[in-house]
């Protein structure tokens, strides 16, 4: 028997306690990286309803950026990430600064003209990756968390991922505090609600909505460094996490940004608990099959309002 007296058996798979508690607890790190990479997204749609669809490559360059400064500067991932956030904050603003606002200008068909903005977007910064970096796929050899574990009670937790979900907490709270607590939080809340009207205040409306961009794109470059640590680095790289990231943000609620953050745990333990029955190539049926679920039961997803 096992130490803990439970085993049994799910088609070829032997389950005990102790190897469910290990993928529970390997999802539920996994889910708060999802939801940190998902948060960014939600904040962009609830500011201005504009799903960026360029997310996924977003992530990917806060990636390389880590890597880069790993191998031209030595500096350690974990280090990096404040630099990569801060980064990424200044692309995102000049994103939207330099296309997004004036795809937000059409007056005709504005939802699609902004969709094939974004998309358009991605497929150039991943055409651009591929042409300066290559196809290659890379990688950080050695780092400071890079191959290390910790145990707890007998789980074992890789320390990239533990050290990334506690950032994704931290990211999380912070952005409550922010969002709730100063001055340009709430002028955010008010250019969510009525734009028009927070211009007669004197509030810069194409000032907020960069913020939110930058705002978005650093919280996306926090969990890039992180994910550098033990991902594989390549063109393509953000393109599965921004599918997860979409159905995040719908399972959690468009606009949510708690939404976002729970939807991502949701998600990491449903396919860490897809994993246990299924073989691994398809633990992503598990998200999709909740994730229609949720579509049929509540459309408007799990914590949204509209």
């Amino acid at each position: 028997m096992t130490p803990l007296g439970v085993r049994t058996f799910l088609g070829d798979k032997l389950l005990t306690v102790e190897t469910v508690v290990q993928s529970l607890a390997s999802g539920l790190l996994m889910g708060l990286l999802y939801g940190l990479i998902a948060v960014g997204l939600a904040l962009i749609f609830g500011l201005m309803d504009v799903t960026n669809f360029a997310h996924g490559e977003f992530l990917m360059i806060a990636m390389y950026a880590s890597f880069f400064l790993f191998t031209f500067f030595a500096i350690d991932p974990l280090l990096s990430a404040p630099l990569v956030a801060a980064a990424m904050f200044v692309f995102g603003a000049v994103v939207y600064l330099l296309v997004v606002r004036f795809a937000m200008r059409a007056k005709a068909n504005a939802g699609m003209v902004q969709i094939f903005t974004t998309f358009g977007l991605a497929i150039v910064m991943r055409g651009l990756a591929q042409l300066f970096f290559t196809p290659d796929y890379r990688s950080i050899p050695q780092s400071w968390l890079g191959g290390k574990t910790i145990s707890i009670a007998g789980i074992f937790l890789p320390e990239p991922q533990l050290v990334g979900a506690l950032v994704s907490i931290a990211a999380f709270a912070g952005l409550y505090f922010f969002i709730h607590r100063t001055d340009f939080g709430r002028a955010l809340e008010a250019t969510r609600e009525d734009p028009g009207a927070v211009a007669l205040v004197g509030i810069d409306k194409n000032l907020v909505f960069a913020f939110g961009w930058g705002l978005g794109a650093a919280l996306v470059g926090l969990a890039g460094a992180i994910m550098a640590v033990f991902f594989y680095i390549y063109p393509d790289v953000g393109a599965s996490f921004a599918l997860i990231a979409y159905v995040t943000v719908a399972l959690g609620g468009f606009g949510s940004v708690f939404g976002a953050f729970a939807g991502g745990i949701i998600v990491g333990l449903v396919e860490a608990v897809t994993a246990l029955m299924l073989p691994p190539s398809l633990k992503s049926v598990g998200i999709y099959a909740v994730y229609l679920l949720v579509v049929f039961i509540r459309p408007r997803g799990l914590f949204g309002s509209m």
